[in-house]
C-alpha cells in the first residue's frame, strides 16, 4: 500500500503561478462581476442626464471627476477582457484552439490584448 502525501498546511496563495488559461478565466469572472456591480451607478447616471438639462450638466461633471475617470478604465479593462475571454471559451467550445499551446497563446492575447485596450483607453483620457 502507498502512503498518501499530506495536505499542505498553510498554502501560500501567492506564490501559486496560475496558467495563463487560469488566469484568463479568473479575469473573465471578476470582470463579470465589476460589470454587474456597475449597472446600478450607471443607471442612475442615466436616470440623472435624462432628468433636465441641469442633470445632464450634473452626470457630466461625474462623469469628469479623477475617482470616476478611473472607475471607468476599469471598466473598460473589464468590458475588454470579458468580451475577449467570452470569444475565446467560445472557440474553445467548437474545438478551435483546444491543444496546449494554442490555448496557452490564445489566453495571453485576452490577458494581454484587454491590458492594451485599457492603455490605449488611458492614453485617450489624456487627450
Amino acid at each position: 500500500m502507498t502512503k498518501q502525501k499530506a495536505a499542505p498546511r498553510f498554502l501560500n496563495l501567492l506564490a501559486i503561478r496560475l496558467p495563463p488559461g487560469g488566469v484568463a478565466s479568473i479575469g473573465h469572472r471578476i470582470s463579470g462581476v465589476l460589470m454587474f456591480l456597475s449597472i446600478p451607478l450607471f443607471a442612475w447616471l442615466f436616470a440623472l442626464s435624462l432628468q433636465s438639462a441641469d442633470g445632464f450638466d450634473r452626470a457630466a461633471a461625474w462623469l469628469h471627476t479623477p475617482p470616476f475617470r478611473l472607475l471607468s478604465l476599469l471598466l473598460v479593462w473589464s468590458l475588454s477582457h470579458h468580451l475577449l475571454a467570452g470569444l475565446r471559451h467560445l472557440l474553445l467550445d467548437v474545438d478551435i484552439g483546444v491543444d496546449k499551446a494554442r490555448a496557452r497563446a490564445s489566453a495571453r492575447l485576452v490577458n494581454f490584448g484587454a491590458l492594451a485596450l485599457a492603455a490605449l483607453y488611458a492614453g485617450s483620457m489624456l487627450l
